[in-house]
């Protein structure tokens, strides 16, 4: 790392930091109220352990292998792991003892092995159960209308607790675009939350990336998930 990155990050860090404020406030919540999560994909632990040395307290990493292989130089000390990316049934066990929650179960299918695995270490896993809110193809994500219908099936397995919701809309080309679609979000969280299903609880709405995190905090989003804006733009290819 040069000087200079690391001052962007800094740089980066504190208007993050201090949009995501502006927009708490306007959605009548305070700055607190709003986990700050960066994106890891592509970062380096050395990278990733200076922003954690500003304040920030969650990361994500979106692939297993890339996961393990930074593992033991994250600072975790203060800092919560997740997994937030897709999450095939076969990897479950190489992260099930070291991320705090998987924000991307989509299928029973997962969910039995996110159960199965973390009983064989008598743990709970947090997840959040991911919804395609854009119906698209190529996206992972349970539709809206089955949501329900998942929900009660991962009730009744032992090992797992579902905390919440997230979601990643479709690329739009305007504020007013996105947004609906985060309302849309927002109104399926509430609508689960009020049937107050056992087992399940609707703490967390993970919703909102680098260009659209604003607008998801407007719409309700608790969890945002920041890569690019933080740590500039990478190579997603690699």
């Amino acid at each position: 790392m040069t000087a200079r990155s690391l001052s962007d990050i800094e740089y980066n860090y504190k208007l993050i930091n201090e949009r995501i404020a502006e927009a708490a406030l306007k959605s009548g919540r305070k700055r607190e109220d709003i986990t700050f999560l960066a994106a890891t994909k592509t970062v380096d632990a050395d990278t990733i352990n200076h922003a954690i040395s500003l304040g920030l307290d969650h990361i994500g990493e979106n692939k297993v292998q890339e996961l393990l292989a930074k593992y033991d130089d994250y600072d975790l000390s203060k800092c919560s792991l997740q997994f937030i990316g897709h999450l095939q049934s076969n990897k479950v066990r190489q992260i099930v003892d070291k991320v705090d929650l998987i924000q991307s179960v989509d299928s029973v299918k997962l969910a039995n092995e996110i159960s199965k695995q973390s009983l064989k270490i008598n743990k709970t896993m947090d997840v959040l159960v991911e919804v395609n809110i854009g119906r698209e193809e190529n996206k992972s994500g349970v539709m809206p209308e089955m949501l329900e219908d998942l929900l009660y099936q991962i009730a009744e397995m032992d090992g797992i607790s579902v905390k919440g919701l997230m979601a990643i809309p479709p690329i739009c080309d305007t504020s007013q675009k996105i947004s609906k679609f985060f309302h849309n979000m927002n109104n399926l969280f509430i609508d689960i939350s009020q049937k107050k299903i056992d087992n399940i609880s609707m703490t967390i709405l993970s919703m909102g990336m680098s260009a659209d995190y604003y607008e998801a905090i407007l719409e309700g989003a608790n969890m945002i998930r920041v890569g690019s804006s933080l740590f500039g733009e990478r190579n997603y290819n690699i």
